[in-house]
């Protein structure tokens, strides 16, 4: 749900924006509303779990982007629909942070590998499949629907939480809250967010990104000062533990390279087929298909091969899938891009679990919440910084191809059928050309995660050490017992 609600409302901005009256400028910021309130809180909302509870933590997140997706839903005007989707990324983050840690304390050692990689393979091909369910619900039940959805899988979640999951804070971890911590590290990360955000639209050398990039590291280097005595809100010692830095930046590059070029290629998709949004989202199902049944056999694989082996894979095959995209963006054809977003889905499949598992492997149990929210704030940067620089790729290349601003805003929508006759072959080469560009950006991103997944070690396992519990105590059966 936390992954989907990122990209399901792509494909419903030009609805919303008829049905209240609303230019396309503003509508837009119901996606980077959500998007900078969940990337902005994931870190805090990740570190402070180990200090009031997971459970607790993600129990608040869940009731409040429930209750956001209500009012989303039911939204008059596009000033209301901003401010519920910014609570709804709220409670996403709140949700989302402590998942790791959730599930590293919810599994014995054995079964832990298979259930993190599960969580992945559910998680990554939700965000891919986001524009196929948003194109769905769109024209079936109108756009109020992408939100309203959510509603009945919220409560039965809350339900579940409440009746399923006990609480997972570490009897030893420390309890200060530190407020100061929080308020920098929310703000350090919201302007770096806001600065990738803002690229595709304002361009590198605006004030809005110099600005705001300028902000994040202001502020990170406030947050890192005010974290130097170790009891803070981030234990900044975790930062000089290889594994989990490695982890954490190869699901920033893992991101990028995935979700980053997901936009890319369904505005080729639409010019080259002339697809509607729903063709669009089913012409996709090779890469969000790829993406569940490969998950679904990482955990077996992962008790053959360390991460190391399996996340250079990884990356390997996403590299191939991205070269292989980059020629069909060159006129090579279909059976070529199928092929393409199938290896690009098995290879995001075998990245992600395996960094999950090292991340939350890493570190000590009680800091596990901490480690969950860190790695888990890398995913939404990776996707912001690759759609920022493969944005500056893809239309730097149509502009150099497209004469004429309407024509190459309609090109870069992929509008392509509003275009004349005499200007949409120049169109459709121009978009080929820019997807080749972006995949071979991509592909270049991946040969340097599969260089660098030699840093995990070959000998770790990548299972999360169990949390401290009494002999015999399970979270459920504890969840029992308390009530």
């Amino acid at each position: 749900m936390m992954t989907l609600d990122v990209t399901v409302f792509h494909v419903a901005l030009g609805p919303v924006a008829h049905d209240l009256g609303a230019g396309l400028d503003r509508v837009q910021w119901t996606v980077s509303g959500y998007s900078l309130a969940f990337g902005a809180l994931l870190l805090t909302a990740g570190a402070l779990s180990d200090r009031i509870g997971r459970r607790a933590v993600f129990l608040a997140g869940m009731s409040l982007f429930t209750a956001a997706s209500v009012l989303c839903g039911l939204a008059p005007t596009v000033e209301f629909l901003i401010a519920s989707r910014v609570v709804q990324g709220v409670g996403g983050a709140l949700a989302f942070a402590p998942t790791l840690a959730l599930l590293a304390a919810a599994y014995p050692p054995e079964r832990r590998a298979r259930a993190i990689a599960a969580y992945a393979a559910a998680a990554s091909a939700a965000g891919a499949a986001g524009p196929l369910v948003g194109g769905v619900l769109v024209e079936l039940l109108g756009w109020r629907w992408v939100f309203l959805v959510n509603v009945p899988f919220g409560l039965l979640v809350v339900a579940g939480t409440w009746w399923r999951m006990a609480e997972t804070a570490s009897p030893g971890a420390r309890r200060r809250v530190d407020p100061g911590g929080a308020l920098l590290a929310v703000a350090a990360l919201l302007a770096l967010n806001l600065a990738l955000a803002s690229v595709p639209e304002a361009g590198w050398s605006s004030g809005t990104v110099v600005g705001s990039a300028s902000a994040a590291v202001l502020l990170g280097l406030a947050f890192a000062f005010s974290q130097r005595r170790g009891d803070g809100l981030v234990d900044l010692a975790l930062l000089r533990r290889p594994a989990f830095l490695s982890a954490a930046a190869l699901g920033f590059l893992g991101r990028m390279a995935g979700l980053g070029t997901l936009a890319f290629i369904a505005l080729w998709l639409q010019g080259a087929g002339d697809l509607t949004p729903m063709r669009t989202g089913a012409a996709l199902l090779p890469l969000t298909g790829s993406l569940l049944v490969m998950g679904m056999c990482v955990g077996r694989l992962q008790a053959v091969a360390g991460p190391a082996a399996l996340v250079s894979s990884g990356f390997a095959l996403k590299a191939a899938g991205l070269l292989s995209l980059a020629a069909a963006g060159a006129d090579t054809g279909w059976v070529v891009a199928t092929a393409g977003m199938v290896l690009l889905g098995c290879g995001g499949a075998l990245v992600f679990p395996p960094l999950m598992g090292v991340a939350v492997a890493a570190v000590p149990p009680e800091r596990a919440g901490m480690a969950s929210g860190i790695t888990n704030a890398c995913y939404p940067l990776g996707t912001a910084a690759g759609v920022a620089v493969f944005g500056a790729l893809f239309t730097a290349r149509i502009g150099r191809e497209v004469p004429g601003a309407e024509d190459r805003a309609a090109t870069e929508s992929g509008r392509l059928g509003e275009l004349a006759p005499s200007v949409r072959p120049v169109a459709e080469a121009a978009v080929g050309g820019a997807m080749t560009t972006v995949c071979l950006a991509a592909a270049a991103v991946c040969v340097a995660g599969a260089l660098g997944a030699r840093l995990l070690g070959h000998g770790a396992t990548g299972t999360a050490p169990a949390e401290p519990r009494p002999p015999g105590a399970h979270p459920v059966e504890a969840a029992r017992t308390r009530r």
